[in-house]
């Protein structure tokens, strides 16, 4: 009989029940456990192995490109670490996204931004809520490659989707007129309905070098700032500290 409920649970995708049954059934036996007691343990095994298996899912959709975490990060490099210690690391606990807010990191070339930005997205995996970590400049070369081959729409959707899109490295390059305009597609379409992360090395002031236009800039940083957390990071490049 235990052979025919292992088929039957493998069959209906129980998987870890299947895989403890005769382990859980000997201790349950042992303990002289409640018929309840024992399915109680073997759903909580199949619980967890479906929640295990649902965050690797959404670490392998995420394309974070490692695993970081915040008892890695230095906060005594630099003044501006300490000071917003406490803002930091409340953006762990995802509430940010629940109320569909956005971040917006901003500092010179490795003051932290993106390694704080990847900790976050991992936080967020690990919570099983779906995210999708790209480059600004990344993000808008497929997007003008899906606007070429008339497959926008769709690709559209893959950015705008996410409940967490972090979105690094905006400044650097320029984006063009079209580059801009794709990205107000974006952003303007998770306003106030999904949860943006920026990394910026330039204040909001100087987005107009990275906008075809002052106008399309401002837009822009209106819909970022109207219910975000905006974050200055100082200091010199963590990556000079000596070893």
């Amino acid at each position: 009989m235990t052979d025919q409920l292992k088929n039957n649970l493998s069959a209906l995708h129980l998987k870890a029940m299947a895989q403890h049954l005769d382990a859980v059934l000997l201790q349950s036996e042992e303990k002289n456990l409640s018929f309840s007691a024992t399915l109680l343990h073997l759903t909580e095994l199949e619980m967890e192995r479906r929640w295990q298996t649902a965050i690797k899912l959404r670490w392998d959709q995420s394309r974070l490109p490692e695993k970081l975490s915040i008892d890695q990060f230095d906060f005594n490099h630099h003044k501006s670490r300490k000071e917003q210690k406490n803002r930091i690391l409340n953006l762990l606990n995802m509430a940010f996204i629940k109320e569909r807010m956005d971040v917006i990191f901003i500092g010179n070339p490795g003051t932290g931004k993106t390694f704080l930005a990847k900790c976050i997205g991992l936080a967020a995996c690990n919570a099983n809520i779906k995210v999708l970590f790209t480059s600004a400049m990344d993000m808008i070369n497929h997007l003008i490659a899906a606007e070429a081959d008339r497959s926008l729409l769709r690709k559209l959707h893959h950015y705008q989707s996410p409940a967490l899109l972090v979105c690094d490295e905006l400044g650097y390059l320029s984006l063009g007129p079209q580059g801009s305009h794709l990205f107000f597609q974006v952003i303007s379409a998770r306003h106030q309905a999904k949860s943006t992360l920026i990394t910026t090395n330039l204040p909001f002031a100087d987005w107009g070098k990275v906008f075809d236009s002052t106008t399309v800039a401002t837009a822009i940083a209106d819909r970022l700032v109207h219910n975000s957390e905006v974050l200055i990071l100082g200091g010199t490049s963590y990556r000079r500290k000596p070893k």
